[in-house]
């Protein structure tokens, strides 16, 4: 990489130019000061090495939570780099254009009540589409409906008998709302905890409704069959679903990461520029080390904002280390139809309530959101929960066919074409008890972590941890009062 370098400020900054196109390699840098009328500060540190670029503040990683430092960090004006690995914006949360269908890296909804992500998006802007409030559950050879009766009371008026649970579930449903939604955010992600199962069992669900509906349902947004997951993450997810819809933006769930970037100044964000060590021998100017062996300084601090795998690897040596539970997994396969075809038009989510099989849930995606195909053609969307490594993509997506075939018909299914498999090793971090949801950032001086395995496994925990991590640089520089 080619730098040009010239007298170091306080207040410097990189230009760095946007990647053309998914190969490309990282970008030159020319390092820009702005001279302040004192003339001490223009000159440069006899400690510093000449050719050591150095900026404000360096965010490793530029998925949600990394997006949301720099957005904070941005409305300071303090000046940054955001360091992206790859081609793009996004991390997990991407979205790829294949034959002109729009294909979600793995299942994932967006939750409109989340309360951090209504703060920093433009949801107009991003012409998010609704899911119907509910679900059809394939159970005993046939789809049964569990809605949500305040926006769908006569759905779930003709829901009360049937065999989803019984009428005394659906009620513990209600209250169960009430008692979410009379706490804040706050108690909700601190208070005394439990795996989900043990309290759906407390409050006195019945294993039908447990079996049939919460671990299909749950079990998906979890990537967690057995619910194993925290009661805390339980509560906070369903009053975000008694408050908000279930939806997805028009040009796929990328376009969330993509709506944070473009609000972040032009060339703040270096692409294709992996980070392989973090150097705290000067803790008031930490450096990072790039896999092209250039190393940049920070003035003011780094944040970490990536997945919990990769920020153990390079936090290794500097923290304690810490025994991690098995990652939550998923493979995503996506399938085509002819639009006149597919046996439902609503926007449904369907969950398999029968016990056995490899599917959890599916959707026709076009149903919800027609961009995400070609006008004559509907989009798929089969989700599985694991890794199934020994499985092939063929063979897997044969197996899926095979399984959806009886519940829609061989006759619909048998001319649907596999489009692409995505196995997410590491969809979400694993919240079983015990959990600590509101964890400090800061690991040791000058280095701030943030990213959905420090707060909630959600978009909006990813959110909240990147605003905090910048908070807490904020606070220690003494930059600004937060």
């Amino acid at each position: 990489m080619a730098v040009t370098l010239t007298p170091r400020l306080p207040t410097s900054f990189f230009s760095v130019l946007s990647p053309p196109s998914p190969n490309h390699t990282p970008s030159r840098i020319r390092f820009k000061p702005q001279y302040s009328s004192s003339s001490s500060s223009s000159l440069l540190n006899p400690s510093q090495s000449p050719t050591t670029p150095q900026t404000g503040v360096i965010v490793i990683g530029a998925g949600l939570s990394g997006l949301a430092a720099a957005t904070r960090l941005n409305s300071e004006n303090i000046p940054f780099l955001l360091l992206e690995a790859s081609d793009a914006v996004g991390g997990r949360v991407r979205t790829d254009v294949v034959d002109g269908f729009l294909l979600d890296r793995g299942f994932q909804i967006f939750i409109t009540a989340y309360p951090e992500a209504k703060k920093l998006l433009d949801y107009e802007a991003l012409d998010l589409r609704r899911f119907y409030s509910g679900a059809r559950v394939y159970y005993d050879g046939r789809f049964h409906t569990v809605a949500d009766p305040i926006r769908h009371f006569s759905d779930s008026l003709l829901s009360l008998t049937n065999p989803i649970g019984s009428i005394v579930d659906k009620l513990l449903i209600a209250s169960t709302r009430i008692g979410v939604l009379t706490k804040s955010d706050e108690e909700l992600l601190t208070s005394d905890e439990v795996p989900t199962i043990e309290l759906l069992k407390r409050i006195g669900f019945s294993d039908s409704i447990i079996d049939r509906f919460f671990r299909p349902f749950f079990g998906g947004i979890f990537f967690d069959r057995d619910l194993e997951t925290t009661s805390r993450l339980f509560d906070f997810i369903f009053k975000c679903l008694a408050l908000g819809d279930n939806t997805l933006p028009s040009n796929g769930i990328g376009a969330i990461p993509q709506q944070l970037a473009a609000k972040l100044p032009s060339n703040s964000i270096l692409y294709n520029s992996r980070v392989v060590s973090i150097d705290f021998d000067r803790p008031e100017s930490p450096a990072v080390r790039l896999q092209n062996g250039e190393t940049l300084t920070s003035e003011k601090g780094v944040i970490l904002a990536v997945d919990q795998p990769e920020a153990d690897k390079l936090l290794a040596g500097k923290i304690k280390p810490v025994q991690r539970k098995p990652a939550r997994s998923t493979v995503c396969l996506y399938f085509s139809a002819n639009r006149t075809q597919i046996p439902v038009n609503d926007p449904v989510l369907f969950i398999n309530g029968s016990g056995n099989g490899l599917v959890n849930n599916m959707f026709f995606a076009t149903n919800v959101v027609p961009s995400y195909a070609p006008p004559d053609k509907a989009l798929v969307s089969v989700s599985l929960i694991g890794r199934f490594d020994g499985i092939s993509d063929e063979d897997l997506a044969a197996e899926v066919v095979r399984e959806v075939s009886g519940w829609f018909g061989k006759s619909v299914v048998g001319s649907w074409k596999h489009l692409r498999t995505y196995r997410v090793g590491f969809a979400q971090p694993n919240q079983s008890p015990p959990t600590n949801l509101m964890k400090d950032p800061q690991v040791v001086p000058g280095l701030y972590v943030c990213g959905d395995q420090w707060a909630s496994a959600t978009f909006d925990g990813a959110f909240v941890s990147g605003r905090r991590a910048a908070e807490a640089l904020l606070r220690d520089r003494a930059l600004v009062r937060v």
